[in-house]
């Protein structure tokens, strides 16, 4: 990157630069992924949108892509895999173990 050029601005916040009085990056991280597995994150999302829909702050607006993709000609007829979810590991066993929490509803 050139001298003349800002540096991109990062998106994100990775685990590590998490502020210490939240706690060891990986206790948040594992809490993080047990309210996703048990869907605390969804219903949060749902709360807002249906409040926010109430109140009349909310447009909705529907966008519908037509593109389409071609596999290569030689794609056809592969042998598949086992199928993978794509989950990194921790997700996969917070997801296993979990267990209902502390959601919107509590308190």
């Amino acid at each position: 990157m050139g001298a003349d050029r800002a540096p991109l601005p990062r998106t994100g916040a990775p685990w590590r630069d998490l502020p210490e009085r939240c706690g060891p990056w990986q206790t948040v991280y594992e809490r993080f992924a047990r309210w996703e597995a048990d869907g605390t994150w969804a219903r949060l999302l749902e709360y807002v949108q249906v409040r926010d829909d109430a109140m009349g702050q909310v447009e909705w607006a529907v966008a519908v892509d037509s593109t389409v993709n071609r596999a290569h000609q030689h794609a056809a007829g592969a042998r598949k895999r086992e199928l993978l979810t794509g989950t990194k590991w921790k997700i996969r066993a917070a997801r296993r173990r979990a267990r209902p929490s502390a959601g919107p509803e509590a308190g």
